[in-house]
């Protein structure tokens, strides 16, 4: 992203990348032929860290430096333009300091500010959007793009995806939906907790099962397979979020965040965020049996200690486990998720319980309704019953989805 100073030139000109990858971005589609895609367009940039080419130089820089494009204002997702903000923590709205172009923050103190402000959007022809996803419906850059498309359709401008692969297949959907009144910034419409879908995919989702309706150009992918992880790319990763180190991380997330609507540390403060999970109640070798007990596909728990740096638990030694995964392919992270809270609603009893303080500026509800989409999940771990019954109520609900999304799909 624009810094004052810089270890290598930023082109002047939007040739396509010389590094040697398997798959083009749509960025890098974008930035062959600016003009082709923006024309004399008033531009407005919604992305973070991640917006790079494959020689990891950032969108900002690359449209700023092209004088055929009028880049206008940036808008930062949660965690800001620059990436470094925790989460749920607010970002103000900055200059950026290489451009000087005004940066608009998409999350503040408040969820009116999670949408582009009108007058924001009335000084530009165009909003693009570029930020990597993780393919989890909870992971907030697709909810910031829905909530785009809406503002955009009331100002009459048009809505740009440049698309990046979906890191973790996008052939393999796991989850359930959401249920009426519980919509949320984790959450705005019942997808499945692994939605299968990038980013472009998901907004055509929403411009038509769910009928936002906005002008849409999605700039795909080339040379991106739905059956590819993002190991698979040649394409060089960035930490979408400060507690996104790794590919590995986001393979885990679909199950892991629904640790945040615990008391149980989900591992922020550590260095394998969602890979570690415990608290000073949990006893790490009983987790380890009862998951292990489970026979749950590709994957191993090993019974650990870790203090967080930060987040719950800090600088308090924790029991938990680590989860490690051995076959990404067979490996249900919903699921495993799912089992999890099982084995800690049943070993711990007495200290587990719910979050109930605010959660994504909602606290109306639990905030693991948020993420399940369906207070029956919370009811029946509660009640004791085994993992199948749990986890065919937390399936329920996709039927928006099921019937949208092949005619939303661009890559085979």
């Amino acid at each position: 992203m624009s810094t004052k100073k810089s270890h290598s030139p930023i082109p002047t000109t939007h040739s396509s990348s010389t590094a040697s990858v398997g798959v083009r971005t749509g960025l890098a589609r974008l930035c062959a032929d600016p003009k082709k895609f923006l024309g004399g367009a008033r531009v407005g940039l919604i992305a973070n860290p991640t917006a790079i080419d494959a020689e990891l130089h950032h969108i900002v820089d690359l449209l700023h430096a092209d004088k055929s494009v009028k880049l206008m204002r940036l808008f930062g997702p949660e965690h800001g333009l620059r990436g470094e903000a925790q989460d749920m923590i607010a970002v103000e709205d900055v200059r950026d300091p290489a451009t000087g172009l005004p940066v608009a923050s998409l999350y503040g103190n408040t969820a009116a500010s999670l949408t582009p402000k009108r007058e924001h959007l009335a000084e530009l022809d165009v909003l693009v959007f570029d930020i990597q996803d993780v393919g989890s419906r909870y992971y907030t850059f697709a909810a910031t793009l829905a909530l785009a498309m809406r503002a955009a359709r009331e100002v009459g401008i048009k809505v740009m995806v440049l698309d990046r692969p979906n890191p973790i297949n996008g052939s393999t959907v796991e989850g359930g939906g959401l249920k009426k009144g519980l919509e949320s910034f984790v959450g705005l419409y019942p997808i499945p907790q692994r939605h299968a879908m990038t980013v472009g995919e998901l907004a055509r989702l929403y411009n038509s099962a769910f009928e936002i309706g906005c002008d849409l150009e999605v700039v795909a992918c080339e040379g991106w397979r739905r059956s590819q992880y993002f190991v698979e790319t040649g394409l060089p990763w960035v930490l979408p979020s400060p507690n996104m180190p790794t590919v590995n991380t986001a393979i885990v997330y679909p199950g892991m965040c629904l640790l945040e609507g615990t008391n149980v540390s989900e591992g922020r403060g550590t260095t394998r965020p969602f890979e570690i999970l415990g608290a000073p109640f949990v006893e790490g070798r009983k987790l380890a049996a009862a998951l292990t007990h489970e026979k749950l596909p590709g994957v191993i728990f090993r019974p650990m200690f870790f203090t967080p740096a930060f987040h719950k638990f800090v600088g308090v030694s924790c029991q938990g486990v680590q989860i490690h995964v051995t076959d990404r392919r067979a490996f249900l992270p919903y699921r495993t998720g799912l089992a999890i809270l099982v084995a800690l609603r049943d070993l711990c009893a007495r200290d587990f319980s719910w979050r109930q303080k605010v959660y994504e500026f909602r606290n109306d509800v639990p905030a693991i309704d948020l993420l399940t989409g369906d207070p029956a999940v919370r009811e029946s771990i509660d009640a004791g019953d085994p993992l199948d019954l749990v986890y065919e109520i937390a399936t329920r609900g996709l039927e928006v989805y099921n019937k949208g999304r092949a005619d939303a799909l661009i890559y085979s």
